[in-house]
């Protein structure tokens, strides 16, 4: 039986959650609480398995509940959130750069989605429940940019092999793939990025209705980087990170132009990281990067060896680092990895490539 501590200040949310939660056999809510302050209180009376945290609370907000108890419990925080205001969705990705696991939008009976988010959020807490969360120390809350110095990527700290991309080649694009936990992965590789990085990176992040936007404001910020929505055609600017609109597709042309898609889903997603990787290993192969990132499932772990097998240079999280070791993990079983890093050595390597 998965335990589960429900937080939320509304009673009519912390009661539309445990419904949910309690209908399916494998999952019991051992308790509700109203705020931050008082989830901690209620760790000493409860052990839950998985803990849904809402973001807006009086006394204690979510992003500061949630770092708080990963200083002393390795319990996996899922947040369930309205995403209502630019300030929510801020403290919504601030509680995963502190430790949270997943984000989900928060269930509404009026909603005609409501049924597909309900089975999201009781599949997310059972897949939840089983990943291995690490205790966070405190740490300074300021996430801005923190570039490498060059000095760390010119001395050693990816092969020497791939220095300028290896003679007669140019790196002329990355591909990421990313789901469960990627995107305090993705802010960590981003803002480790130097301001003459000038290649482009075309980012596919599975991710709930209605938060990227916000995510992309997020990393922007964080990472100082150029980020945006990619739209139909555009050609690839140096230095700028793209990604899709919500519901498409996106791939690379072989004349080096984005391209946007409404086809089925893969793999159950749209977008999804094998459409891009295998656009890549068409358009570009042997001037591609292929990164694939923390996540659940197996998308772009077959398209990732096609861009290994057109000469590119392919790269999997490893399974320390990862929040979810499927994505990655089904890549290295296939063999479409060339490197197995965490994410600060594959920021290195990037940079190393780009040189």
């Amino acid at each position: 039986m998965i335990k589960v501590l429900v937080v939320d200040d509304s009673p009519s949310a912390r009661r539309l959650m445990t419904e949910i939660l309690g209908a399916d056999r494998d999952i019991e809510v051992v308790g509700t609480a109203g705020t931050g302050r008082e989830a901690l209180e209620m760790l000493g009376k409860v052990t839950p398995d998985v803990i849904t945290m809402d973001i807006y609370m009086p006394e204690m907000d979510g992003f500061e509940a949630t770092g708080r108890i990963l200083q002393i419990a390795p319990i996996p925080i899922v947040i369930i959130s309205s995403c209502y205001t630019p300030e929510e969705v801020e403290k919504t990705f601030e509680a995963m750069a502190a430790g949270a696991v997943a984000i989900l939008s928060k269930p509404r009976l009026t909603d005609d989605t409501y049924e597909k988010i309900a089975r999201e959020i009781v599949q997310t807490v059972k897949l939840m429940s089983e990943v291995r969360v690490v205790m966070r120390h405190k740490r300074p809350p300021n996430l801005k940019s923190h570039a490498l110095p060059a000095s760390e990527y010119h001395s050693g700290t990816y092969p020497a092999h791939l220095a300028g991309f290896e003679t007669g080649r140019q790196l002329k694009v990355v591909a990421i793939g990313a789901s469960t936990g990627g995107p305090p992965v993705l802010q960590t590789i981003f803002s480790m990025l130097p301001p003459d990085f000038r290649v482009p990176i075309m980012v596919v992040q599975h991710i709930a209705a209605g938060f990227l936007q916000g995510m992309i404001d997020w990393l922007s910020q964080t990472s100082g980087r150029p980020i945006k929505t990619a739209g139909p055609g555009e050609s690839l600017a140096p230095g700028y990170i793209y990604f899709p609109p919500e519901g498409f597709h996106m791939g690379l042309g072989r004349d080096g132009r984005i391209t946007l898609g409404s086809e089925q889903p893969e793999n159950g997603m749209r977008p999804s990281v094998s459409y891009l990787f295998r656009s890549v290993a068409g358009a570009m192969p042997r001037s591609a990067a292929g990164v694939l990132l923390t996540g659940m499932g197996k998308d772009g772990a077959m398209e990732l060896k096609l861009i290994r097998d057109g000469g590119g240079i392919t790269i999997a999280q490893d399974e320390e680092s990862s929040v979810v070791h499927g994505m990655p993990g089904e890549a290295i079983k296939e063999g479409g990895a060339v490197y197995v890093l965490p994410p600060d050595r594959i920021a290195a390597m990037l940079i190393g490539m780009a040189v």
